[in-house]
């Protein structure tokens, strides 16, 4: 980018506009949108979502920077992206790097969704033992659910898919590793930076490290030989329902803290981000469209002051059902031996965050009693510290 940039330097003037359109990490685009500021360069950050099919007939495009090279723009994006109800799903998504931000944030929420689909596939596929052909029913009755996206639109069609080499089913030849690019890795480093919790996207990118070390897997397999034998009797209806359920309260968990992180960010870093417009415009052209999205929008709209949707009216008694499913999905994923990091992880937030009490205050104690890091009290004000044992 940067040498594209050197090369368009001498050809352009003040005032004219630089638009990256492709996947920057927020903080190049920001120091770049700095450094052309200084010869009055609009340096436009332009994050796009859609694939080959958003490539020909319109994706979500998430540009920001700065607001008077947006509205220049404004009108040819408008013109090439993906439409909604016959709205747009482009929008001003902030100052500075922010439209490579929220298509960071984009990126964090595929891997997570992508990660829990493939957790549904192993349980059914495995545990239940459903054929491809089933799978493919599953998943198409799934996507006419209220499931409905595009990437369970798109694993019902790969399940129905033929080698053209073997004439087996393709799923069954491809091999066992994802591979990435790194995107959604940024998510979970400017996360810790800026205290945001994501487990459900941490978890789907160590998902993906692991299954990269298939030569290990094989060997550990056979060394260490963890597979557990399944005495329950097998019901594949109620598996098939438990797991839409639960997929389905895992795709709530997974916005809600792509999201969340989203609105910290934008207030740590100055964007200004509206969240209503971010799910407006990723309901149409992008990766994660998905039917939910209009409910997340209806939340935002009706409470400009929701910072989780897992607390608004529009989710909550959602969650309160579904959690039930979800609880027991991830059991039976421990007690089979499945691995299920990316639902476990949407569980473990879901709980986390409606408790109570956590036990962090030993934690607090431990900090204080070997390092002297001080804690504070529940019963007055102020930072404390304790000459412990004596």
């Amino acid at each position: 980018v940067d040498a594209v940039i050197a090369d368009l330097k001498p050809l352009v003037e003040p005032n004219d506009i630089i638009m990256d359109c492709g996947n920057s990490h927020f903080t190049d685009t920001q120091a770049r949108i700095h450094a052309l500021a200084a010869d009055k360069i609009h340096f436009v950050g332009l994050g796009v979502s859609g694939g080959e099919k958003g490539a020909r007939f319109g994706p979500s495009i998430m540009p920001g920077g700065d607001v008077e090279a947006f509205k220049i723009i404004e009108p040819m994006l408008t013109a090439i992206a993906a439409k909604v109800n016959g709205k747009p799903c482009t929008a001003y998504m902030g100052t500075g790097a922010a439209g490579h931000y929220v298509k960071m944030v984009h990126y964090g929420i595929e891997y997570a969704i992508m990660q829990m689909i493939a957790e549904a596939y192993h349980i059914l596929k495995i545990y239940a033992g459903l054929t491809n052909n089933e799978l493919h029913t599953v998943f198409d009755g799934y996507n006419k659910g209220r499931l409905q996206s595009f990437l369970i639109e798109i694993t019902a069609s790969i399940f129905t898919q033929k080698d053209d080499k073997t004439k087996a089913d393709l799923i069954d030849v491809i091999k066992d590793t994802a591979k990435q690019k790194g995107t959604g890795a940024w998510m979970s480093q400017d996360a810790m930076a800026i205290g945001a919790a994501i487990p459900a996207i941490d978890a789907a990118v160590a998902a993906r490290t692991i299954s990269a070390l298939k030569n290990d897997r094989v060997k550990n397999a056979k060394i260490l030989q963890l597979a557990i034998t399944n005495t329950k009797q097998i019901d594949k209806q109620n598996c098939i329902v438990m797991v839409e359920a639960a997929l389905y309260a895992g795709y709530i968990i997974t916005y809600a803290q792509g999201l969340a992180m989203l609105q910290t960010a934008s207030t740590n870093y100055g964007y200004n981000t509206n969240i209503t417009t971010v799910a407006s415009i990723w309901r149409g052209g992008c990766i994660i469209r998905a039917a939910l999205l209009e409910n997340i929008m209806e939340a935002y709209e009706a409470d400009a002051t929701l910072t989780n949707i897992l607390v608004s009216p529009k989710f909550v008694k959602t969650i309160l059902t579904d959690q039930a499913s979800l609880r027991e999905l991830v059991q039976l994923g421990a007690a089979t031996g499945i691995p299920l990091p990316s639902l476990s992880a949407s569980l473990h937030y879901l709980d986390a965050f409606s408790s109570n009490w956590l036990p962090a205050n030993l934690i607090q104690a431990q900090r204080d009693f070997f390092g002297a890091h001080t804690y504070e009290r529940l019963d007055k004000e102020g930072v404390f510290h304790t000459k412990w044992g004596e």
